[in-house]
């Protein structure tokens, strides 16, 4: 770890674009035979279909899609990009031509309803809407509301009234292009945040604070070489697709492998990483702890090194499950949409299991008080970014179009992420909640995440989140919302939920027990998997 704090020098020049300056760049070391047979992009359907595009590839099919933007589309540098689609090629190719033509894209996933893409639309005065057929329609009922929207693009093998047509313009299409000149602080994308703690906010990100500053996540925390082939299983609408499934494998020349996978399915996962070479993977923690539900010694893992974790905190007994059945450790990583990697366990450091790990080397983390004050090791308080005298280039932009928000997220010199958290003697950091989630009951400050960490561990215990309930006497008190596995379902829910509260107890100090248990069949969650805590609150609150 100390290693790589010396090691990590970014440069980042006045001009940088990612398709120019990095994809290209391993076009022609690719041609001179310095690199690994790996494609730059595997995808693979599940029911047989495969593509295989090397760096070259790549660039030729993004140039084609770049000119169909700027022709066929009539768009502009700085236009706005609506990018709906699910895990298929195309997907990538739109994401590399918008950077060729200096289009501002703005990925959104699948599952979001009329009114959000209607919401979306609105906020971004986007010029260009890129989908498929499951989603047109959805598009298409509110489109007339939406006076920015000039151009709708379907990819589809079949026609659509009012939309052009991607496959048809893209075969068209000449694959000479030139690159425009961004510059380092240009907008190059907007990923609207996940939403867990009210609605989204439209975060706006540099040409380079991804495409430099994600450079510690593929080299330091992935582990990764141009030898590597890299899975990971996030949602195409949300950052962590950027992070993962573009910046960090492409700037280590390493190869982004793709599984369609409409719907998330543990067995498809542990068939393909015993099937292809996969050798690093990354997914959320609530993927890990449907993992670990299965008997995973039927399936040998032959090429899998290394694991990753990132979106919510990592519950150490499921790393602990999944290191008994695999062999291997999961490494956490925290970051939000925001930033890049803020805190990870980096290769060759010790893990500690339930904490984030220590800074990544590109920021200067600390824990501050409600005055800026720097906290000492064992002291709650916020995570938050030194961002003056000099503001980290890894860091979004603003809140597109919202100064305000953007302001509210500076206290003193300082970034707040809104997440609360301790570090310890050694320089470990250790997630307590976001801000909101935090229970205060009669003068004890509790963090959801131990007391659902504690649940978990229970055999009778899928997932549990864990929020404040109003209480009479001590002014709020801790409630679960619990998941039951279908073993223990039909057990006496008076019994069980004395045994889960004994249990709770032993596990984590006394004071931080559920006092109140609610048995629920599923827990509201963000199209990205990440637990609505706000929600249930909110539910608790209204009675």
């Amino acid at each position: 770890y100390e290693a790589i704090k010396q090691q990590y020098r970014p440069e980042v020049p006045e001009y940088f674009n990612f398709a120019r300056d990095v994809l290209d760049r391993w076009t022609e070391v690719e041609k001179e035979g310095k690199k690994s047979k790996n494609p730059a992009l595997w995808w693979v359907d599940g029911a047989g279909e495969e593509v295989r595009w090397s760096f070259e590839e790549l660039g030729v099919l993004s140039r084609k899609v770049a000119n169909v933007l700027s022709d066929a589309c009539g768009l502009q540098r700085g236009d706005r990009v609506i990018l709906i689609l699910p895990r298929i090629p195309e997907w990538w190719l739109v994401n590399v031509a918008c950077m060729r033509t200096g289009t501002v894209l703005i990925p959104g996933t699948q599952q979001l309803t009329a009114k959000d893409i209607l919401h979306r639309l609105q906020k971004s005065k986007a010029k260009c809407i890129i989908t498929d057929d499951s989603v047109a329609p959805a598009v298409d009922s509110v489109g007339a509301e939406c006076q920015s929207l000039k151009v709708k693009l379907l990819v589809s093998e079949g026609h659509r009234a009012g939309w052009l047509n991607f496959k048809d313009l893209l075969k068209n299409a000449p694959s000479d292009y030139h690159c425009v000149t961004t510059k380092c602080q240009d907008p190059m994308a907007i990923y609207f945040t996940s939403g867990t703690t009210g609605s989204p906010k439209m975060t706006e990100h540099s040409h380079s604070s991804y495409g430099i500053g994600l450079t510690v996540s593929g080299r330091y925390w992935l582990d990764l070489t141009s030898s590597d082939i890299f899975w990971n299983t996030s949602d195409t609408g949300w950052a962590k697709s950027a992070w993962s499934s573009i910046f960090s494998p492409w700037i280590q020349g390493a190869c982004a492998f793709v599984h369609k996978m409409p719907h998330f399915d543990p067995s498809i996962v542990f068939e393909s990483l015993s099937r292809f070479p996969i050798t690093v993977f990354c997914s959320p923690p609530t993927a890990y702890r449907m993992f670990v539900q299965h008997k995973l010694s039927s399936y040998t893992f032959k090429s899998l090194r290394h694991c990753v974790s990132a979106g919510e905190p990592i519950n150490p007994d499921v790393m602990e499950e999944w290191k008994v059945q695999t062999g291997l450790d999961i490494h956490e990583g925290y970051g939000q949409t925001e930033t890049v990697l803020i805190c990870g366990n980096f290769r060759g450091m010790k893990i500690k299991p339930g904490s984030m790990g220590k800074p990544s080397p590109g920021y200067d983390v600390k824990i501050i008080d409600e005055n800026s004050n720097i906290l000492p090791p064992g002291k709650e308080g916020d995570i938050a970014i030194r961002v003056k005298p000099t503001r980290s280039p890894f860091l979004f932009t603003c809140y597109a179009d919202d100064p305000e928000k953007t302001e509210a997220t500076i206290r003193g010199d300082f970034y707040v992420t809104g997440d609360r958290g301790i570090v310890d003697e050694d320089g470990y950091f250790w997630f307590v909640g976001r801000a909101d989630d935090v229970i205060n009951s009669a003068g004890y400050r509790i963090g959801p995440f131990e007391v659902e960490s504690a649940l978990v561990e229970h055999p009778a215990v899928v997932e549990a989140a864990v929020v404040s309930s109003p209480d009479p006497i001590r002014g709020e008190v801790v409630k679960a919302f619990v998941v039951l596995t279908s073993d223990y379902a039909s057990c006496d829910p008076e019994k069980m939920m004395k045994e889960l509260q004994d249990h709770v107890k032993k596990v984590t100090a006394p004071y931080k027990y559920p006092r109140k248990m609610e048995f629920v069949r599923q827990l509201p969650k963000t199209v990205s998997g990440k637990i609505r805590r706000n929600e249930l609150r909110q539910k608790e609150w209204r009675k």
